[in-house]
């Protein structure tokens, strides 16, 4: 049993991990089995290597499904594409503290703007940088690969963020999610949220080949309650 704080666990199934051929009927799929929210991964090819989806997807998939969007820009100059997200169907947005120099300001958009702020750390960047700013935000992202590619390993490492960023929240009353992205299956499920996650998002762990997606989803909630 954690001795921290206890908070429901969310999970988030990557888009960027689904059949391109049959988005759709993933999502549907993904629904059925209780996922609770779709992590849409946004890239640019210059602040990370891979270019993925546009608002254009979003607004797609939006009218098919009640799952709620959460949406990371994992670009450069974030400010300028975040009303178009977020009237493509974004509920959270996050935005990388490492592209937006105007952090407060930008945060504050996607408030003003109706969705719910969140921040977004890579693996190499200290908790001190985005901790002026975590009374502005609904939801912290903790990386735990470096992104712009989906199936890497894990790096344990983060985990000690995680930890940081819960003893903040708890120790000063604040009240952001902890999500982590990056290397998501059953075993670094349950340590990462024994660290203090609360919210999962899992790519190639949950949407595998070799078995059906509700054996996948259990074996990772399961193993995630354990650490409850």
């Amino acid at each position: 049993m954690s001795k921290h704080q206890v908070r429901p666990i969310k999970y988030s199934a990557s888009l960027l991990s689904a059949d391109f051929c049959r988005l759709g009927e993933v999502v549907r799929e993904v629904e059925s089995v209780g996922v609770d929210m779709l992590h849409i991964d946004i890239m640019d090819g210059r602040f990370v290597p891979n270019i993925s989806f546009g608002p254009l997807v979003l607004r797609a998939l939006r009218d098919g499904t009640s799952l709620l969007f959460d949406t990371h820009l994992m670009i450069v100059e974030p400010e300028r594409y975040i009303e178009e997200f977020i009237e493509a169907g974004s509920q959270i947005v996050s935005v990388h503290v490492e592209t937006c120099p105007h952090l407060h300001r930008t945060l504050q958009m996607i408030r003003s703007e109706g969705a719910r702020p969140s921040v977004a750390i890579n693996p190499s960047t200290p908790v001190s940088a985005i901790e002026p700013i975590l009374t502005e935000v609904d939801q912290v992202l903790v990386m735990s690969v470096n992104p712009g590619f989906p199936a890497q390993e894990f790096i344990p490492g983060v985990l000690e963020k995680v930890r940081q960023l819960r003893l903040i929240r708890e120790g000063r009353g604040f009240d952001f999610d902890i999500q982590i992205d990056g290397g998501i299956n059953p075993e670094t499920a349950l340590n990462a949220v024994a660290a203090g996650v609360n919210v999962l998002v899992s790519g190639s762990s949950l949407l595998r080949k070799d078995k059906p997606l509700h054996e996948a989803f259990a074996a990772l909630r399961t193993a995630a309650e354990a650490a409850l």
